[in-house]
């Protein structure tokens, strides 16, 4: 029997150690009875088992006389004569400052921790582990500043961890030194940076500690790797105890960082702290935080801020450089938008579209292009964008050629006779029609006009007339703006307004437009050119057409158009009227926005107001000869009607409305009712097509000269269209119909300076 017993020990023994030879167990003492003791520090003891060829290192347990915890039981002496030191040694603080009675589930972390680390100091293990208690032993205590393997101490560990009770305790108990560096050149402080939250850099700063400031080996300090890692409010932590920011590292200054990475929160806490890091320059390329930024939001964030979106970095690059050279479409647009130059000179003497033309990216081009780029600069090796573009492009030969072409058109446009002085006796007319987001079309062919006459628009003209957004557009051409900020507005203000699903909130577009034209602004505040805005009022059935107006009204025969009456309420009086709330009142288009008050959109009775700008201006008239002020009269000369751009036309499957009498037919029904619904729409919105025919008409009868222009568009834009590249192909289409009518163009551009 005794026999089978020593088998069956073996056995066990064996089986243990092709399990976990380092599984903490508890033993009876009486195990090794028959066994060699080889050495024993303090409890702990190392037994060598002849019959298992086994050492097993075991702890006495003081509670008890017949019961040992097994730390390990290893087949090699090398194992066993290694790890026997380190057992006995860095256990020791632990089982003497731990509550007996002592089990294997309470040591098994501790043993782990030392095996995972055999470089780390018991003061190490207790912070990993937690056991803040063994943190006062005598002999932790003197382990307290140790470095482990990668030079990092207790406290180190503790901070990376986000122990914050330990980092307390560790600071005002067991004076854990906070200057020590690392192997990275890290200081506590730089650990704690890591960390989401800023409890921990509030304890080390509450101490005073060293290291806020120190750059590693890497160039970064901690507020450095806060913002590369989008610690937030462990940046506004580290700021708060001293922090600077002006501290140079690898990557530049800390904002630098933060723009690198796109980490906005970080970039947003420095720029509240220290603003003047807006303009910060990193030490190595001279560079602006916004040189840094790779997203639109990112150069968003700095360019409402009133970064200097045009500026050079030591290598004469602008940030529009850098995004074009890394083909970055969408933040390029947005500092396209916010008034970046596309024709300044960078390194070898390259401007952003000669970098695009070698990226063969057509986006790029387009918008460039559409911006302003010159295609015929030369660079230092004499090359132009077009001359790239020849020798590398693979399918932008259309666009080169058309784009010259227009350069050699704007070029052409300074040829034409300046405006004339004397009498005026011919009034000119601008009508702007309706269509959301599509404005733009309508602004570049007014910057087009503008280059033809080498006049701002608001010189040209007597009258101006809007719907919609060309009445947003008639207000500002009044009101002085120029035609390149409206472009940037509009491609920055569809973002603000066109957020969330129809139909939109109107706060967005109503503070956009205090912001644009003042919250006090009368109609009558800017007299010349006149401005009709029109508008429908939807208080009564049916609807009337109304027109703001910053001019008094003609009166006639009929009611004055301001007086009250027993049903309505009266009209604000252009003297009363504020500019806002007619732009407002002129967009309020049905299932977009919600009335303005009383008003609807105008482009539900006039999209396209040339017809109503020239009834008005007839009857103003009109009422100057009735009162006797005939010398005041000026003919109607010159009609200019812009369209924001003719959508294709397509075929309709059916719009046949009936009572259907099986499933087939409901669905036909169903069909036909959408597609009428469509077409009624259109048709009362259509600014093209009769309403143009008429306008020609009663022009061509009055001996008027009346001009239209409107691109045809390859795709159906709609209202709230918001994607760049969208916009962009519109307004290329726009720029290529310019160039098939730029006769027309510089013609007209001579007959609106001449008297």
């Amino acid at each position: 029997m005794q026999f089978l017993g020593r088998i069956y020990d073996t056995v066990t023994s064996v089986s243990n150690l092709f399990t976990n030879p380092y599984r903490v167990r508890e033993v009876q003492l009486s195990e090794y009875g028959g066994k060699v003791r080889l050495k024993q520090e303090g409890r702990v003891l190392l037994y060598r088992n002849m019959s298992s060829h086994s050492w097993d290192c075991v702890l006495l347990l003081p509670e008890s006389s017949s019961m040992a915890l097994r730390l390990f039981q290893v087949a090699s002496e090398e194992d066993a004569m290694n790890w026997f030191p380190q057992y006995s040694l860095k256990l020791r603080p632990f089982y003497e400052t731990l509550r007996p009675p002592l089990r294997p589930e309470t040591l098994q972390p501790i043993v782990d921790c030392l095996r995972n680390h055999p470089d780390w100091s018991s003061a190490h293990i207790a912070v990993d582990t937690g056991l803040r208690d063994c943190l006062k032993h005598n002999y932790v205590l003197s382990q307290m500043n140790v470095r482990d393997a990668q030079g990092q101490t207790a406290l180190h560990i503790a901070c990376e961890r986000g122990e914050v009770g330990c980092v307390r305790e560790l600071l005002e108990e067991c004076q854990a030194r906070t200057d020590i560096t690392d192997k990275n050149g890290d200081t506590p402080m730089h650990c704690a940076a890591k960390q989401d939250s800023a409890t921990v850099v509030e304890v080390l700063c509450s101490q005073m500690c060293a290291g806020i400031n120190e750059v590693n080996v890497t160039g970064e300090t901690p507020l450095h790797i806060a913002c590369r890692m989008g610690k937030v409010e462990t940046a506004k932590a580290l700021m708060g105890g001293g922090a600077c920011c002006d501290i140079i590292g690898a990557s530049g200054y800390p904002i630098h960082a933060a723009m690198k990475y796109s980490e906005r929160g970080c970039a947003e806490a420095i720029l509240a702290a220290h603003p003047a890091q807006l303009q910060a320059q990193d030490p190595v390329y001279g560079g602006t935080p916004l040189h840094w930024a790779k997203t639109a939001e990112m150069s968003r964030l700095l360019l409402d801020r009133g970064c200097n979106v045009n500026y050079l970095s030591n290598t004469g690059e602008s940030p529009l450089h850098i995004l074009t050279k890394r083909g970055r479409f969408e933040a390029a647009m947005m500092l396209l938008t916010h008034g970046a130059d596309p024709n300044i000179k960078g390194e070898d003497g390259n401007t952003a579209l000669h970098l695009a033309m070698k990226l063969d990216h057509m986006d790029l081009i387009k918008a460039l292009i559409v911006f302003g780029a010159d295609v015929e600069i030369h660079n230092d090796l004499g090359e132009t964008p077009g001359l790239i573009a020849a020798r590398t492009s693979k399918g932008f030969n259309d666009i080169i050629h058309t784009a010259a072409a227009l350069s050699a058109m704007s070029r052409g446009y300074a040829e034409v006779d300046g405006l004339q002085t004397g009498s005026r006796r011919m009034d000119r007319l601008l009508c702007l029609d309706g269509g959301g987001i599509k404005g733009l079309v309508l602004i570049q062919m007014l910057i087009a006009l503008e280059k033809a006459a080498d006049r701002p628009i608001r010189e040209l003209f007597d009258w101006v007339a809007g719907t919609s957004t060309g009445g947003i557009l008639a207000l500002a051409i009044v009101h002085g703006k120029s035609m390149e900020y409206l472009r940037c507005l509009y491609f920055r203000m569809k973002e603000q307004v066109f957020k969330g699903s129809r139909p939109y909130e109107s706060a967005p577009l109503e503070d956009f437009l205090k912001k644009e034209f003042g919250e006090n602004t009368k109609m009558t505040d800017v007299k010349h050119p006149r401005v009709m805005v029109t508008s429908v009022l939807a208080d009564r059935h049916p609807g009337e057409l109304h027109i703001f107006r910053n001019y008094d009204p003609p009166a006639l025969s009929r009611d004055p158009p301001y007086a009250s009456s027993a049903t309505f309420k009266p009209l604000t009086i252009p003297q009363e009227q504020v500019v806002w709330r007619a732009a407002r009142s002129s967009g309020a288009a049905p299932t977009y926005f919600r009335p303005m008050g009383r008003f609807l959109d105008g482009g539900l009775l006039a999209n396209n107001p040339t017809l109503d700008a020239m009834t008005e201006i007839h009857q103003y008239n009109k009422a100057l000869k009735t009162r006797g002020q005939g010398d005041g009269v000026c003919k109607l000369g010159v009609v200019v009607s812009l369209g924001t751009g003719k959508p294709p036309q397509v075929e309709v499957n059916s719009v046949d409305v009936f009572r259907p009498s099986n499933p087939l037919e409901l669905a036909k029904s169903f069909i036909g009712v959408k597609e009428l619904g469509k077409m009624l729409v259109d048709c009362c919105t259509d600014s093209d097509g009769c309403a143009v025919d008429r306008a020609r008409a009663w022009c061509e009868m009055a001996d008027i000269s009346y001009h239209r222009l409107s691109p045809q568009l390859s795709t159906e834009v709609m209202l709230d269209e918001v994607s760049d590249a969208v916009l962009v192909d519109m307004l290329w289409e726009t720029q290529m119909y310019l160039y098939e009518n730029r006769e027309i163009i510089q013609t007209l551009a001579q007959q609106l300076l001449q008297p």
